[in-house]
């Protein structure tokens, strides 16, 4: 196998690399000791940078090659190649193809490790493939993970299920991990709360109503951030 094209990729990202972000970034991905993101590397490229790097390099890097770059230390190598992936998914409609991408997928979860590369893969790819076979299971074993990127990836992908007006899965996976002790599930499970409101208010209220009591505030005020103000304060004062 040649590296030459995971070289490319690099170099392409390489001078894409702002030094001020690569100062910032380590403190806004919490890489500290103890950190979630702990260790994390960074070169300081630009979101819609690497987007572009992804879609000049997509069709023409093999899913192995892929494995390498998505292995990397660096962690715009890891989300490009995410992007990289979600594109190879997007364009084809092979399903040979599709469920090579999305065992692939599971294989790397170890590198799907911080939050933006979780929310910008998961449901693009691992949702939208459950939803579309039926294969539920896939997110349901996420979410009974101990691992809490795991349990992210689950209820975030419910987004492909929000969209197209299911939310049975995603109240599920809510419920599930309504206590989980990070906040950066909190901020998940009211996220997909809110969409699920957007889609349809009157599910949100409904689960609002039988759970918003129980709920961390972090992800209470994420899920109703898009309710009438009066609303709002009505949860937050827990007046219903």
């Amino acid at each position: 196998m040649s590296n030459n094209i995971i070289k490319e990729i690099q170099e392409a990202l390489a001078v894409l690399s702002i030094p001020e972000k690569a100062a910032f970034f380590p403190k806004f991905f919490k890489t500290g000791k103890g950190e979630y993101g702990e260790g994390d590397l960074f070169l300081g490229v630009k979101v819609p940078d690497q987007r572009a790097v992804a879609k000049e390099y997509y069709s023409k890097i093999s899913l192995d090659e892929l494995s390498e770059l998505l292995s990397s230390k660096y962690h715009e190598h890891r989300l490009t190649a995410l992007f990289i992936l979600i594109l190879k998914f997007e364009k084809t409609k092979d399903k040979a193809v599709r469920d090579e991408i999305v065992e692939f997928y599971l294989n790397h979860l170890p590198y799907v490790n911080n939050w933006d590369l979780v929310d910008s893969s998961c449901y693009k790819i691992l949702g939208r493939y459950a939803f579309e076979n039926k294969k539920e299971d896939l997110l349901k074993e996420l979410s009974d993970s101990e691992e809490m990127w795991h349990k992210r990836i689950a209820v975030v992908g419910t987004m492909h299920y929000v969209k197209k007006g299911s939310f049975d899965l995603t109240k599920e996976f809510v419920t599930q991990n309504l206590k989980h002790t990070h906040d950066l599930m909190h901020k998940a499970n009211g996220w997909l709360l809110r969409e699920m409101g957007q889609k349809n208010e009157k599910e949100l209220i409904d689960y609002l109503n039988k759970y918003y009591k129980e709920m961390p505030r972090t992800c209470l005020r994420y899920a109703i951030e898009k309710l009438d103000e009066d609303l709002r304060q009505d949860y937050l004062k827990g007046r219903i």
